[in-house]
Order: C-alpha cells, then sequence, then structure tokens
C-alpha cells in the first residue's frame, strides 16, 4: 500500500498532510503522486494533485514534479512536506512559511538535526531540481548553499519521525 493511503487518526496519510500545510498557513497545497496514483487521488478528490511518472526512481523526481507545477504560478515559495512524517504541526509549518519569500531557503530545526519542513524560494527551484537525484530531493543543495539555509527550531512542537512500519506510525496515534 503506498504510505499515502495509510489511515492515520481516521484519514489518509495524504489528506493528514495536506491538511498541516493549509492549517501552518500555506495558500494552498499540490500533492505530487507516483505509485498508486488513482487510488491516492480517489481518497481525497478535493486535493490538488500532480502526477510524477518517474516516482521509481527516488523521491527528488517529486520535488522536481511539484516545483516545476508551481514554476506555472505566481508562488513565491515551497514549503515541502513528506506524507510519511506525521509528527510535523501545523505550528512547525507556520514557523517555517513565516519566512517565504523568493530568496528563501529554510528548514525546520530539531535541535541539532536539520529537518521538515523545508522551504524553497522560487530563487532556488531550478538548482534544488538540477542537484535533485535518487532519494536526495533537496538535501544536497541545501548542503551546498548551508551559509544561506535559515533553520527554524520547531522540535519543541513537532518531532521529524519518518514512519516506515506501522510500529513507527503507532507511535503517533
Amino acid at each position: 500500500m503506498a504510505k499515502a493511503l495509510v489511515p492515520f487518526r481516521g484519514q489518509p496519510l495524504v489528506r493528514h498532510a495536506a491538511g498541516l500545510a493549509l492549517a501552518g498557513g500555506c495558500g494552498r497545497a499540490l500533492v505530487v503522486v507516483g505509485a498508486e496514483a488513482s487510488a491516492v487521488r480517489a481518497a481525497a478528490p478535493e486535493l490538488r494533485f500532480v502526477d510524477n511518472p518517474g516516482w521509481a526512481t527516488g523521491m527528488a523526481s517529486s520535488l522536481r514534479v511539484g516545483l516545476a507545477a508551481l514554476a506555472a504560478t505566481t508562488a513565491d515559495a515551497a514549503l515541502v512536506l513528506l506524507v510519511d512524517m506525521p509528527g510535523v504541526t501545523p505550528e512547525a509549518v507556520r514557523r517555517v512559511a513565516a519566512h517565504a519569500s523568493p530568496d528563501a531557503l529554510v528548514m525546520g530545526g530539531y535541535g541539532p538535526r536539520r529537518g521538515h519542513p523545508v522551504l524553497l524560494g522560487r530563487a532556488h527551484w531550478a538548482g534544488v531540481a538540477a542537484s535533485a537525484t535518487g532519494d536526495h530531493g533537496a538535501r544536497d543543495y541545501l548542503r551546498t548553499h548551508a551559509a544561506a539555509v535559515t533553520v527554524v527550531e520547531v522540535g519543541d512542537v513537532a518531532d521529524d519521525l519518518d514512519v516506515d512500519t506501522p510500529d513507527a506510525l503507532a507511535h503517533h496515534t
């Protein structure tokens, strides 16, 4: 089963993640779908979707597809959330999104670790897309531009645990 379809607090993880973005102040949520795209669309038909035909190559392809879709809009920045991180909260999104601008590079801080949500200003989209490969999304770009990255502490209101198993998800219910 695609992670996006896994039930969490009475709804699929895809709906939960999109709800976090909206509750945190994002003007719209765009969901990139790959594996089981039609089932994910059916589970949350109210959301806006874009297809990633290269999903099997890793999450970087989803980031590239999402940024390309946003490039056709007037958005100044993209806030990136992963469907399998249900411990991110609207307050964490709000804190990171408060820094939105075309030049923004912002990451959520969890003590000494950096994580999601991640905010990418429009001026960085082409560079992020060019450097994103496999399962390395924006990581390499952010690492090479570390001096420009703002880290916003969110560990007091969220966690960045990736839920890859039912046991891990059970810790968030």
